[in-house]
């Protein structure tokens, strides 16, 4: 019988944290989106027009690596105090590719790396986290 695959993802519009469950602690591999604040701040050189585009471009691209991770599990949670996890669940809600894994989002807190760790392992274990 396989192992069931499964993440926790604790983001915000600049970055997302991947948490593999383990039943040992894991690593945590960090994606970035590429609309920093100096692009923001030379997109808007150009104008609020174009920032806005080069934002929406760069933010699709930054949903899209996730969703490219996600693809290899079988169970996610989307987690953390923004709304960019509402915005990643609702664009793989929209895409077929995604329909078998089960996706879960959570409100949380700010958490740093040892308090990510221990909500996505409490959250897969028996004990579900309140938040």
């Amino acid at each position: 019988m396989e192992t069931a695959k499964k993440i926790g993802i604790c983001m915000d519009a600049a970055s997302a944290h991947v948490i593999r469950f383990l039943m040992e602690p894991s690593e945590i591999v960090t994606v970035k989106s590429e609309f920093t604040k100096e692009e923001e701040e030379n997109a808007m050189r150009k104008g609020e027009s174009h920032m806005h585009n080069k934002e929406q471009h760069m933010q699709k691209e930054y949903y899209k690596e996730l969703g490219d991770i996600i693809l290899n599990y079988n169970e996610v949670i989307l987690f953390g105090p923004t709304n960019a996890k509402a915005e990643l669940f609702n664009l793989l809600k929209e895409d077929n590719r995604f329909s078998k894994i089960k996706i879960e989002m959570k409100e949380t807190d700010k958490m740093n790396h040892d308090q990510q760790l221990s909500y996505v392992q409490s959250y897969f274990s028996n004990t579900r986290p309140t938040a």
